[in-house]
């Protein structure tokens, strides 16, 4: 079944309401002709662990550690000889020679609001208490600021950021780095806050139908923009609010370019595959606009709301009873579906998949530590020294680990990775040149990541 027509009403409210969790005017985002894509990459996907995975506890088990450090979980062996992970991670052990994984990422943040600024742009945080605007600007509004995506009706840059059902908090809207920052607000990635795995999920009914004549989508544009002119004088139309109700009107005119919203499209079995879930569905949904020309999308895990203890992957307390049964095999599914389904299509070569949180866990079970929040009995705090994460595709090495950590995975214990350094990597894989100055609102000339290249992670080095 194919969108529905909106009514005209829906036409008109979509410059200034909300519908189906996205606000199209004030959330679609600029495009400029000033860089193609030029790198091994053409896309990527972030698939943000939020909350911190307990490292020990998924990718880089300790089985000959004492218990109070190595946990619960017995280790299952990968298909990379001699490499163990987690037995809750069964099809990521079957796939570990499609990827690469780093198990010694390390940084100093263990606040959850602030320590995603370093994953999402390679930077610090200059002041801890700034406001989300003063932001440096994520990797998804700079490649859209540079032109990706142009002449593309879908916006070049998407976070999915779904509710829970029962709409419990979402703290992942406080964290800093995932939008436009300083950069401004002409280059803020589209959210969508919709729930993929609700029956309603269909953004794709924005768009009207083949049958709505030209002419009269261009009447009720020309109606929106006289709306816009006839603001009182103290709130005049914003050039940023003029420019995305024109990508949106250009949205809704494009059935095609809608239809990657259209979950319906997909057949039963896949969406199985991916998990009738929130996060399984949101890793659908990224394949399906990347696959319609997005060029980056960032998947933030939901607050399922199942549990006031431990939300996320932020396992202060339930650690080994929510990973075993509400986060890995959730994580562990879409994952692996999106690696089967972008090999199967031919675009896993030019996509990166990120799969990682923003710190990782104490390496002691209920552990507390300094700016942490602290940990019952069967639980583990903030941790930021080491933590693992996977990055596959795009031109990444096939079944290597990379770096390692202590006999407790509490420090590297060789090839430490800083987030700017990934991001570096990243950037470098999409193209573009990691160290390259831009000017900030005040003109000040900054880098864009200060993280060196990690030539022994990619396959053309």
């Amino acid at each position: 079944m194919g969108p529905r027509r909106p009514t005209r009403r829906q036409i008109v409210q979509t410059g200034a309401l909300p519908l189906f969790g996205i606000s199209l005017p004030s959330l679609l985002q600029g495009r400029e002709l000033s860089l193609a894509p030029t790198g091994k990459a053409k896309a990527c996907i972030f698939i943000f662990l939020w909350g911190g995975p307990a490292q020990q506890d998924t990718l880089d088990p300790k089985p000959e550690a004492p218990v109070e450090y190595r946990g619960e979980f017995s280790t299952i062996q990968t298909a990379l000889p001699g490499v163990r992970v987690c037995e809750h991670l069964p099809g990521i052990a079957r796939r570990l020679d499609k990827v690469c994984l780093i198990r010694s990422m390390t940084h100093t943040d263990v606040n959850h609001t602030t320590a995603p600024h370093l994953l999402l742009t390679g930077q610090p945080m200059l002041n801890q208490g700034q406001p989300l605007r003063e932001d440096f600007p994520g990797m998804s509004s700079v490649l859209a600021r540079m032109g990706w995506g142009a002449g593309n009706a879908l916006p070049p840059a998407i976070n999915l950021m779904p509710h829970s059902p029962d709409k419990a908090p979402r703290f992942v809207e406080e964290t800093h780095g995932q939008g436009a920052g300083w950069l401004g607000p002409v280059w803020q990635p589209m959210r969508i806050d919709a729930n993929p795995n609700s029956p309603e999920y269909s953004i794709g009914e924005l768009t009207p139908s083949l049958e709505l004549p030209g002419t009269r989508l261009d009447e009720r544009a020309n109606l929106l923009r006289s709306l816009g002119a006839e603001f009182g004088p103290n709130q005049t139309e914003t050039s940023a609010q003029a420019e995305h109700r024109e990508r949106a009107l250009r949205l809704l005119a494009n059935r095609k370019a809608a239809m990657a919203f259209d979950l319906r499209m997909e057949p039963q079995s896949v969406r199985e595959r991916y998990g009738m879930n929130i996060h399984g569905q949101s890793v659908l949904q990224a394949r399906r606009l990347v696959e319609a020309g997005v060029p980056l999308v960032t998947v933030y895990w939901p607050n399922d709301g199942i549990t006031n203890v431990s939300v996320y992957w932020d396992t202060h307390s339930r650690n080994f009873i929510d990973l075993k049964t509400r986060l890995c095999p959730p994580g562990d599914r879409a994952f692996c579906a999106l690696l089967d389904d972008l090999e199967a299509r031919g675009m896993l070569d030019e996509t990166v998949v990120v799969w990682s949180g923003e710190m990782g866990r104490t390496p002691k079970v209920g552990q507390t530590v300094p700016g942490g929040a602290g940990a019952g009995r069967d639980g583990r705090d903030h941790w930021a020294k080491v933590f693992s994460c996977i990055v596959a595709g795009g031109g990444f090495r096939k079944g290597l680990v990379h770096g390692s950590s202590d006999r407790y995975a509490a420090e590297p214990n060789t090839s430490p990775v800083r987030p700017a350094d990934l991001v570096a990597t990243l950037y470098h894989q999409l193209g573009v040149d990691p160290h390259t100055v831009i000017r900030d609102r005040l003109g000040r000339e900054v880098p864009l990541v200060s993280g060196e290249i990690l030539h022994p992670l990619l396959s053309n080095s």
